[in-house]
């Protein structure tokens, strides 16, 4: 603990921590101090104006970053017949129907993603209860209840993330990890914000966008400017 103390300390010397940079140089100073020893996460957070306690004003949904986040999701799929043969060949890690509910019902939940097809939510909506809490209950609006099945586990696999706001009206998400190069987790982070602002619900006044920070698994966060997230013109 001692160690970790003096690299914390070493590393909140290097910068003013009430400083507000623009995007591209808080990933930069972040990424500079991921030295811990495993390869750390890079996450961006965003503190929106909305109250998530009303419905409408909740943000939620997912998004596909074009870098992927650097992370290996285990993906589980709830399907019988062609379309379970449809999962197995598009890379799922668990595919079942009644034997994959008898197992998480026993707490054996081995995948990030749940997937269903829509014939399977009689069965899947009694784990409810299991599945919501950990933010793995499929749902339509988020492409994770579909006939798609192969389409739905590839964008899984391929970085999809899914962001939904908190009680505090703060929506994070990973955007890669501290060995990609600094463009790449830039493009990342204009995708996630993107995906935010395109979710803007109707009923949010004011505000929409109040802070942003940037961080990794084990470091502290910088602040961003909110006027630099705009992603530059192609």
């Amino acid at each position: 603990m001692a160690k970790q103390g003096k690299r914390l300390k070493a590393i909140y010397a290097s910068f003013d921590r009430e400083a507000i940079v623009p995007l591209q140089q808080a990933i930069a100073a972040v990424k500079a101090n991921a030295k811990a020893k495993f390869d750390e996460t890079i996450e961006i957070s965003m503190n929106l104006g909305i109250d998530p306690r009303h419905a409408d004003q909740m943000v939620r949904g997912v998004v596909g970053l074009p870098n992927g986040t650097g992370k290996t999701v285990r993906v589980g799929v709830f399907a019988r017949g062609a379309k379970a043969e449809e999962a197995q060949a598009a890379g799922a890690d668990v595919v079942g129907a009644d034997e994959l509910a008898a197992a998480v019902q026993e707490g054996k939940i081995d995948f990030d993603r749940c997937i269903a097809t829509p014939d399977m939510m009689g069965l899947v909506g009694r784990l409810g209860k299991i599945l919501g809490p950990r933010g793995l209950m499929p749902n339509p609006r988020l492409g994770t209840v579909t006939m798609d099945v192969k389409g739905a586990v590839t964008a899984a696999k391929a970085g999809q993330v899914e962001f939904r706001a908190e009680k505090a009206g703060i929506v994070h998400a990973g955007i890669g990890k501290a060995s990609f190069d600094e463009a790449k987790l830039l493009e990342n982070a204009h995708a996630f914000i993107e995906a935010i602002q395109r979710a803007k619900p109707a009923g949010a006044k004011g505000t929409y966008v109040k802070k942003v920070a940037v961080s990794s698994s084990m470091g502290p966060g910088v602040k961003v400017d909110v006027a630099s997230l705009a992603a530059p013109a192609a």
